[in-house]
């Protein structure tokens, strides 16, 4: 019975499941005959524990890797780098310093993917985990910025302010490090609190599944929430509103495909490909409307009257 906080379900069925390079070498290091018919030997596994269908190690079988999801995340890449190119130039626009921030979180979140699920390394490599610790601990980072940009937009304190940065860039570390600390114990078993899971086919790990899965999805919807009141109530407008819709749609889209389409593709293809290049449009499509609502509730230029609710 698959309890709070367990990962078998998904790194069974979700192929490209990032989280499960770290169960992976936990496993591996136990040499649990639990796990048998896990995606071994290693140097030819794609990801997953138990996988019901995955894409093998690029370069064995004649596998491309994860080449979909691959070249999503370089076009994803060029995208998020003109939205922080483009938004550094509106000098005025409230909140541009923040939500800059959080568009180089996303673009760094790219090539750690492409990374992480694309196949290129041996699983339970020090180099994957290492990687996979890095890339979870940006993704918690990455949703705390989301978080702080509603915070923000309230103009509780002034953006761009040691006030505003200072908690801003602090709490972005801490996130960082908490999750990558967590993410590494699970893998290497440095320590009894984080890992190793019990029963190891469990491939628990509570601290990990919250900061990975329950804390992105409350700050979406406490940034919606935010956005809702500043738009409808404080600045009285309603186009605004349908650009955060549409956002959040996006995101909530790329999450479904993730997880009931992903193994509906890569079955379909043969282990091919998966549904992860799918989420990894609609994310980047979602963050590109993001940009879009902030541009509409900003001013680009100090000539203009900025928006600064009261």
């Amino acid at each position: 019975m698959t309890r709070f906080g367990d990962f078998d379900v998904l790194c069974r069925d979700t192929p490209s499941y990032t989280w499960c390079n770290l169960f992976y070498r936990q496993i591996q290091s136990k040499q649990s005959s639990v796990f048998t018919n896990a995606s071994l030997p290693a140097v030819s596994a794609g990801m997953g524990v138990n996988p019901q269908c995955t894409i093998p190690r690029m370069g064995h079988d004649g596998s491309l890797g994860n080449i979909a999801n691959i070249v999503v995340c370089a076009l994803s890449m060029v995208f998020a780098g003109v939205l922080i190119w483009v938004t550094n130039k509106r000098k005025a626009a409230v909140g541009r310093i923040e939500l800059r921030t959080f568009l180089l979180l996303y673009f760094l979140t790219l090539p750690l993917q492409l990374v992480t699920t694309g196949a290129f390394l041996e699983q339970g490599s020090t180099a994957l985990v290492v990687l996979t610790a890095i890339h979870a601990g940006t993704v918690a980072a990455l949703f705390w910025s989301l978080l702080a940009n509603a915070l923000v937009a309230t103009q509780v304190v002034e953006d761009g302010t040691p006030s505003s940065l200072i908690p801003f860039y602090a709490i972005a570390i801490a996130f960082f490090a908490a999750t990558t600390y967590i993410s590494l114990d699970i893998a290497f078993s440095f320590t009894t609190a984080f890992g190793p899971s019990n029963p190891p086919q469990a491939l628990g790990s509570i601290a990990l599944f919250v900061l990975t899965s329950i804390w992105p999805a409350v700050t979406v919807l406490l940034y919606f929430a935010f956005m809702t009141y500043i738009v409808l109530a404080v600045l009285n407008e309603s186009r605004p509103m349908w650009f955060y819709i549409l956002s959040a749609a996006l995101f909530v889209l790329s999450q479904l495909d993730y997880f009931l389409l992903n193994r509906v593709i890569c079955k379909g293809s043969a282990s091919k490909v998966d549904g992860s290049f799918v989420a990894t449009f609609l994310e980047t499509a979602s963050v590109g409307v993001l940009y879009l609502a902030w541009k509409s509730i900003t001013e680009e230029s100090w000539d203009e009257d900025a928006y600064y609710p009261s």
